[in-house]
């Protein structure tokens, strides 16, 4: 097999045999535009291209190293691993984290068996989680009224209060509608006190992804006001809802609720498969976590609850390593403090 970077003139093909948006080529090229350092290989039989990936490299303050990352990539194999440990030679990185886009329903067992083994034989370990490993997925290829009637009876209930209230979903996929979103977030942050990306990283996605038809954004609009806006992928057939924010008006009309059935609509029409609601809690979720609410929120939608592998890292440096892992602990900790803090 030849294994080489990936040309410009190669763009639309990469992106047809990749299967997630943090893989595609454009969400590559909104990396670069935040300082990231950006590899793509492709793997080829003669001379087809039958697989690609997509890594980033990111500066430690200090120590002269980097740390690589893999998100999303096609299962891990032999070919693979020694691929991403030629990039981390090359690009001097202390490890590479890699989270396959790999899922299986929940309850489905035996656990990954087989690939666990191959990457702790590769000298991967468990690293900490970018990504949360479970997701609700939904079957888009189930018509319009069998999925409404798989809508928990909360949910469906809330569904028809929001039109019944007069709630409007529009779509407003331009600078525009990325700015309204920014906007409503600065407040959903302010008022909730947790962490999110900055307006320049929207901003730049936008600017490297609004073109492509990727990044689709709809308003929940209410007494001319918008209420929730949401940030939508679509990516080879596939939904993805990354990126929510809402105002504290008019909680009362639910309109996340319709916004959520409008976009099992908006993916139907689209002729996408699967809705993937981007992240939940697990099987047996903490009804004291935070993020209990938003997954029985996601659950409402008769979804199936999928698990991933999870997340490795593919360490190139094991002593050096244990200190970063340590440090990047506290570190997190500051940052969940820090969010908390009143100045």
């Amino acid at each position: 097999m030849l294994i080489r970077t990936i040309r410009e003139e190669e763009r639309d093909l990469y992106n047809q045999i990749v299967a997630h948006p943090l893989q595609a080529w454009e969400w590559g090229e909104f990396r670069k535009k935040t300082g990231v350092e950006v590899e793509r290989l492709g793997f080829f039989q003669g001379e087809k291209l039958i697989k690609g990936l997509q890594a980033t490299f990111h500066s430690i303050p200090i120590i002269n190293k980097k740390v690589g990352y893999l998100p999303k990539g096609f299962t891990p194999d032999e070919d693979q691993i020694s691929a991403i440990k030629q990039l981390a030679k090359k690009h001097n990185a202390l490890f590479i984290k890699i989270e396959p886009n790999i899922l299986q329903k929940a309850a489905t067992s035996p656990r990954f068996t087989q690939l666990t083994q191959l990457l702790e034989e590769s000298g991967a370990t468990r690293g900490r989680s970018l990504f949360t490993r479970y997701t609700f997925q939904l079957d888009l290829t189930k018509p319009e009224d069998e999925l409404f009637e798989n809508l928990h009876k909360k949910t469906r209930y809330n569904v028809n209060l929001a039109h019944k209230k007069g709630v409007k979903i529009y779509e407003n996929s331009t600078q525009e509608g990325m700015e309204q979103y920014i906007q409503i977030l600065e407040e959903t942050k302010s008022r909730q006190g947790f962490y999110a990306h900055t307006p320049d990283y929207f901003r730049k996605i936008w600017q490297s992804m609004g073109d492509s038809g990727m990044v689709r954004i709809f308003n929940a609009v209410y007494q001319d006001t918008i209420i929730v806006s949401w940030i939508m992928f679509l990516f080879n057939d596939v939904l993805y809802y990354p990126y929510g924010a809402s105002r504290n008006l008019h909680r009362n009309v639910m309109a996340s609720n319709l916004m959520m059935w409008e976009m099992i609509r908006f993916g139907k029409e689209e002729g996408c498969r699967i809705f993937d609601m981007w992240g939940s809690l697990g099987p047996e979720p903490d009804p004291n976590n935070p993020w209990f609410g938003f997954h029985r929120f996601k659950k409402g939608y008769g979804g199936e609850l999928m698990e991933a592998i999870g997340t490795y890292d593919v360490v190139m440096n094991k002593p050096m390593y244990q200190l970063y892992s340590l440090g990047e602990k506290w570190r997190w900790k500051w940052l969940r403090l820090k969010t908390r803090l009143p100045f």
